[in-house]
Order: C-alpha cells, then structure tokens, then sequence
C-alpha cells in the first residue's frame, strides 16, 4: 500500500543523512518515479524534505524533525508495541517497558486498550540469555570485539568475533559477526556461548552482507529420508514440518520424505520417537540407527 511505503520512506529519511531516488526504488522494490511521486507526496504533507542534485546529492531531511505519531494508524501502533513487548521478554534492563510507556502516553486517542497481539521470546534459558544479548548490543555499539567459549559438535573453542546482529530465528537466539578464527562471518548460537565478554579491543566496522537465514542455505540438506511414523505422532510431523510433509499408507502408518542435512541430527530426532518410527532409506542411516540402539541395549543390560 502507499501508505505503508511512504512511512517506510519517512522512517528511513529519519534513520540515514542522505539517500538517493534510485536506491530507495530498489530498497521499495518500485520505479524512480513512483519514488518521485512520493517525496512530492510528503512534501505536500508538510514534511521538509531537501533534494540535492549533482555528486553526493541525494534526498535528505530536515535536522530536528520528529515524525508525528499521528501518521500512524492504531494497527500500525499496536504492531510496534507487541514488537517492543516481545524484545522486554527478553531484555534484563526494561528499556523496551520504558519505550513502550513513552509511545503510549498520550496516544489513548488512536491505541486500542486490547492486546490482541502477544509475543514471548523468552526461553528457560532467560537467566542467562537476557546477560548475553545485553552485552553483545553493547559490544555492537561500542565496536569491541567479544570474546566466548563456543561449544559445538567437533568440541569446544576460544573464539573472538567483530559482532554486528543479534539474530532470533528457529526458535533460537544467535549472534552474526566476523570471526577472527575463521577468517569469515559466522553465526553462533547464544545457548553455545560461555564465559561471554566485551573486550576494550576496538575494530573498524566491514562491509557486513545481511546474514542469509534460509532454510536452504543453513540446512542444505543432501540425505534423501524416507521413515514410516505411527498415526499416533502425526501430531509432532504437522507441528514441524507442516501436513504436506507425509502420505498416509494402506495399514495406516505416515511415509516421511524429505531432505536431511545431518545423519547425526536425524538420528537423534528419530529417537525422540521412541518405538514408533522406522528408517526404511537410506540404508547406511538405517545401519548406523540399529547400532545405536543395540549399543544403548548394550549400555541398560550392562553388557561389556
């Protein structure tokens, strides 16, 4: 909607000096002259927006203008506030509570009393998490490098990262930064982190590439899966991967297929099943899942 647009056009005049007319049509994904139209649209508004020609030109505005809360709609203002609560589950500081308290003042006119939107992004973890992110936005802020110990698959390691994102996605907390071991960005995951601290070493911000969060580009798959379920946990195959993800046999039990990253993790989830799956394909997966089980047999009967 060009409602939408425009304030998205204000909300990132408010946030950068200078933009020019071709990027804000790439980052609105419009023409240039759709993108002109608008700025004349909001000039018209009364807002004082400033257009340069030449080298370094570009569209600005005005030092000191604040964007009248009144261009927002009560479903565009309760969307912010379930945001800002949702980051205060979080948040071991109430900054957001304080945030949300001062958009709220004054604003009974055109904000519903009803929440009818909630959010909670807080874990068992929220003890320690809530410390974490904290500190990471300072380093952020402060452009200090982190120091952790990270815990992963192949073992644990001292590493050091130039921090940029503190990233919610899959359920999880993660932190995207350059990391001085690797030589590249990586994403890391909070729960994984120890001994978290921002150290006094400065560096100089990167050109840093949004991180890619696809399924496909962080689980690529390449373990071509076929199990059979029990009807009785079809329940947890819809929760995770949605109802298309199995056809229903002739006796009754789900045939699962689909791409698997690691034979590890599949094996592991297989057994959060208890009796009520079986690996059919591939084949080595399947071996690799009856060594395991008759290894745990081996472990509760006390063989040697």
């Amino acid at each position: 909607m060009k409602i939408d647009r425009l304030i998205g056009i204000l909300s990132v005049l408010l946030q950068e000096e200078m933009v020019t007319a071709p990027e804000l049509a790439e980052r609105f994904e419009v023409s240039r002259r759709t993108i002109n139209r608008d700025i004349d649209d909001l000039l018209y508004a009364g807002i004082p927006i400033r257009t340069t020609q030449g080298v370094g030109g570009g569209i600005s505005i005005a030092d000191g203008y604040k964007m009248d809360r009144a261009l927002l709609t009560s479903k565009d203002m309760q969307m912010i506030l379930a945001g800002l609560r949702s980051l205060d589950s979080i948040s071991g500081s109430g900054y957001y509570g304080q945030l949300m308290e001062k958009l709220q003042a004054g604003s009974s006119g055109y904000v519903s009393s009803r929440d009818s939107i909630l959010i909670d992004l807080s874990s068992w973890y929220k003890e320690s998490l809530a410390p974490k992110i904290e500190t990471i936005q300072d380093a952020v802020e402060n452009r200090h490098l982190i120091t952790f110990t990270y815990y992963g698959p192949k073992g644990e390691s001292i590493r050091k990262l130039e921090p940029y994102y503190v990233v919610f996605k899959w359920s999880s907390w993660y932190v995207w930064g350059w990391c001085l071991y690797r030589k590249d960005f990586r994403l890391f995951k909070l729960n994984r982190m120890d001994r978290l601290k921002e150290t006094e070493t400065t560096f100089t911000a990167r050109s840093v590439p949004a991180p890619d969060l696809s399924t496909e580009r962080v689980f690529p798959g390449g373990i071509k899966t076929k199990v059979l379920f029990d009807p009785d946990v079809k329940w947890r195959l819809i929760e995770e991967f949605g109802p298309a993800c199995f056809k229903e046999t002739k006796d009754g039990r789900l045939l699962f297929e689909r791409d698997y990253t690691d034979a590890d993790n599949l094996i592991s989830w297989i057994l959060t099943f208890g009796d009520k799956a079986e690996i059919l394909e591939p084949e080595d997966v399947r071996e690799r899942f009856i060594n395991t089980v008759e290894n745990m047999r081996k472990r509760y009967k006390g063989d040697k």
